[in-house]
C-alpha cells in the first residue's frame, strides 16, 4: 500500500518547537522500513489546492497525518484533514472536527465543563454568547496563568506568564497586552498549584489503552518560582527549566487512587472528544488531591525524546508497534487486510 506521511512545512529559521514534526516525521518513516509498504513524504502549506493535487496523484490508501500548523498558524490545523475528509481519503489520528475542537483551548474547556469534566475556570476576551465571564472569578484573589488559546507546545508561556489578581479587568488587561506582544488569541486560565501530570493514550482493539501516567517533578525549582512546564523547559536544552522538570513514572501505593482517577479521566476525555489512533491528557492536581484537566492534544508529538514514547517505552510497547496501532484505528480497510494472519508477519495486536 502507498502510505503519504504528511507533515506542516519547516523553514530553516523555524523554531525548535516547529523543526521537531520533522524527528516525528523519521520515527514514523523509520517504523515502517520493514512494513512492506511504500512510504511518500510530502510537506503541506497553506496552499491545499497544490496538496489536492499531489495527493490525488499519488493516489495513497492512507494518510499518515502529522500536520501540527499552517503557514505557522496552529489556529489552521483542522483544514488538512478537513480537505482529507473531502477528498475520501484515510488519515490517521482525530478526523477533523474533533482536532478544531480540542486545539481551540477554550472551545475544548466548554465541550469539558458540558460533559460535566473538571477543568480551571478561565476568562477570555471575547466569550460565547450566553457564556458570561467563564470561570465565575468575579472577587476571588488567585493566580492566573495567560495561555495562547491555539497554540501547544508551550509556546508563549514563561515566568511573567503568571497573574496574581482578584480583578476581571486587570486580567483582560494582561491578555490584551500578551496578545500584541506574541500575537494570536491567548486567555486566562486559573492557576492550580500543585502537582502536573500527563496521560497518554494509544487506540486498541478493545478500546484506549492508557499508557503509564508520568509526573513532572519541580524539585529544583526554588520558592516563588512558577512550577509549569514552559517553553523553556521543553525545547532549550542548555536551560534550567529542562534541565529541572523530569518525568517520573514511579508511585507511592498512597497515589494508588489518584492515578486510577486520572485514568478514568483520560479514558472519558477519549470518549467525549471522539478520539481516534492516539491523544494526550495534561492534569494539575491540586493540594487538595483534585484533578483539573489542563488540556486535551489529540496529536501528542511522537519524537523519541517526548513524553508519549516515553510512556510506550514504560508500557514495554515498540514505537513500530504503535504506529500499526495507530494506523489501524484510522479505519483504512487496505491496512487492515495487510494484517490479516499470513499477511504480515509484522501483525501483532491491531
Amino acid at each position: 500500500m502507498r502510505i503519504a506521511l504528511v507533515h506542516n512545512e519547516v523553514g530553516s529559521h523555524d523554531t525548535p518547537d516547529a523543526k521537531d514534526v520533522l524527528m516525528q516525521a523519521e520515527a514514523v518513516r523509520a517504523a515502517f522500513l520493514t512494513s512492506g509498504h511504500e512510504m511518500v513524504n510530502l510537506a503541506c502549506t497553506l496552499n491545499l489546492e497544490d496538496m489536492r493535487q499531489k495527493l490525488t496523484r499519488i493516489e495513497p490508501g492512507l494518510v499518515f497525518n502529522l500536520v501540527e500548523s499552517l503557514g505557522g498558524y496552529g489556529s489552521l490545523i483542522h483544514l488538512f484533514p478537513f480537505l482529507l475528509e473531502a477528498l475520501g481519503l484515510s488519515y490517521t489520528g482525530a478526523d477533523a472536527e474533533a482536532m478544531r475542537l480540542t486545539s481551540n483551548k477554550t472551545a475544548a474547556k466548554q465541550h469539558l465543563r458540558r460533559a460535566g469534566l473538571p477543568t480551571p475556570d478561565w476568562i477570555e476576551l471575547h466569550a460565547p454568547k450566553g457564556e458570561g465571564e467563564n470561570g465565575n472569578c468575579h472577587g476571588r484573589v488567585g493566580t492566573w496563568i495567560i495561555k495562547s488559546q491555539w497554540e501547544h507546545a508551550s509556546v508563549g508561556l514563561d515566568m511573567n506568564s503568571l497573574v496574581q489578581t482578584d480583578s476581571v479587568s486587570a486580567l483582560r488587561t494582561e491578555i490584551i497586552k500578551r496578545a500584541a506582544s506574541l500575537g494570536g488569541t491567548w486567555f486566562a486560565e486559573e492557576f492550580i498549584e500543585g502537582r502536573e501530570f500527563n496521560l497518554s493514550l494509544l487506540a486498541d482493539s478493545r478500546g484506549p489503552m492508557v499508557l503509564p501516567p508520568a509526573e513532572i517533578s519541580f524539585d529544583g525549582f526554588e520558592k516563588g518560582k512558577p512550577r509549569i512546564v514552559d517553553y523553556r523547559a521543553k525545547w532549550e536544552e542548555d536551560s534550567f527549566e529542562y534541565q529541572n522538570t523530569p518525568r517520573s513514572f514511579e508511585f507511592g501505593e498512597g497515589d494508588g487512587p489518584l492515578i486510577a482517577g486520572l485514568i478514568d479521566l483520560a479514558r472519558r476525555c477519549w470518549d467525549v472528544f471522539g478520539l481516534r489512533g492516539y491523544a494526550r491528557v495534561d492534569f494539575r492536581v491540586d493540594m487538595a488531591g483534585q484533578p483539573w484537566i489542563l488540556e486535551v492534544n489529540a496529536n501528542p508529538c511522537l519524537s523519541p525524546d517526548a513524553g508519549f514514547a516515553a510512556a510506550l517505552s514504560r508500557a514495554r510497547i515498540g514505537f513500530s508497534e504503535a504506529v500499526r496501532n495507530i494506523i489501524a484505528d484510522s479505519g483504512c480497510f487496505e491496512w487492515n487486510q495487510s494484517l490479516q494472519p499470513g499477511k504480515n508477519k509484522e501483525a501483532s495486536r491491531p
